[in-house]
């Protein structure tokens, strides 16, 4: 602990895993390892095809290689402390590695729930005003919502920090994953925490609380354009190209609400069912997005095909 007067620090937290299957770590280490493995190659797969594919260099692309980078960097963030706990019973994280890891995991969170939004709205504007589409989404355009997303969660979460290292923490160290959350670490604190719950809700719901009300009037404005399509096949086709887009948006919002809800308000809710909602936010969409994009997008399928021909060959 370090003293100053009455505010106190702990120099560290301890980290845990899964409730009451300590003992058996080891073993639940290795779907880990696999999801992480899938997560890291599988979205390396997605940005090296698109990269070399000049077919695939097109706005829903460049989108979906921003989803691959996020999912990339959410990987990593939490592979080092989860796979250190499980493999070598490394429960101790330092108080600024712990603040660090929690900033870039929520960056990388609202990212990816602004990349999803920009993705609604290419497919809106691919359903609904085709002809206008190249010109409406350019590259410049393109990458000038990238760098708006990137700057919009760097700066909306820049206080999350501070507010945390000017409380004072006493009695339990012990966060409730292998990962560092803000939720987790402000209720160690044993000072007035009313300033980061109100600044976490407000930010929560400004940044992906808006952002999944605007996919929903998106897929609301898609579903208006493909009914009036003149044939079923047309209407079949158009809906075709969001169903990987729409599965990636339920595998990352449905535990993310999840967890926001246990941690604010499921006191009661047991251990076991906290650790696996924070696990399931975290590392299944890495893991499921390359996957699901693989097999339902035919151009991302026939240029991996085409590529491990090449290699055969």
């Amino acid at each position: 602990w370090e003293f100053n007067g009455s505010f106190y620090q702990p120099s560290a937290f301890l980290m845990m895993g899964i409730p009451g299957l300590e003992a058996l770590h080891p073993w639940i280490s290795i779907p880990f390892c696999a999801l992480y493995l899938t997560a890291l190659l599988g979205n390396c797969v997605i940005l090296f095809i698109i990269r070399k594919t000049q077919s695939l260099h097109e706005p829903m692309y460049y989108f979906l290689s921003m989803l691959a980078v996020t999912d990339l960097g959410l990987a990593l963030c939490t592979l080092p402390t989860t796979l250190g706990l499980f493999w070598f019973n490394v429960r101790r994280i330092g108080f600024d590695a712990c603040l660090t890891q929690m900033y870039f995991i929520h960056i990388l969170s609202f990212i990816e729930s602004s990349v999803l939004l920009a993705m609604a709205f290419d497919r809106f504007i691919a359903i609904s005003h085709p002809l206008r589409h190249p010109s409406i989404l350019t590259k410049t355009t393109v990458l000038k919502i990238g760098l708006a997303i990137v700057l919009r969660g760097m700066v909306s979460l820049l206080p999350i920090p501070f507010l945390l290292k000017r409380l004072t923490y006493c009695g339990k160290t012990e966060l409730s994953h292998s990962f560092c959350f803000h939720p987790d670490i402000m209720n160690l604190a044993c000072a007035d925490i009313k300033v980061n719950v109100f600044y976490g809700m407000i930010i929560l719901l400004s940044t992906v609380g808006m952002d999944f009300i605007f996919i929903v009037l998106s897929y609301i404005l898609i579903i208006r354009t493909v009914v009036s399509l003149t044939t079923k096949e047309e209407c079949l086709k158009a809906l075709n190209t969001c169903v990987s887009h729409i599965c990636a948006v339920l595998v990352f919002f449905i535990p993310m609400i999840g967890l926001s809800m246990i941690h604010r308000f499921g006191k009661n809710v047991p251990p076991l069912v906290n650790t696996l909602v924070a696990y399931t936010y975290l590392i299944i969409p890495p893991a499921l997005n390359p996957v699901i994009y693989s097999i339902k997008s035919t151009h991302i399928r026939e240029a991996l095909l085409r590529a491990l021909r090449r290699k055969r060959g």
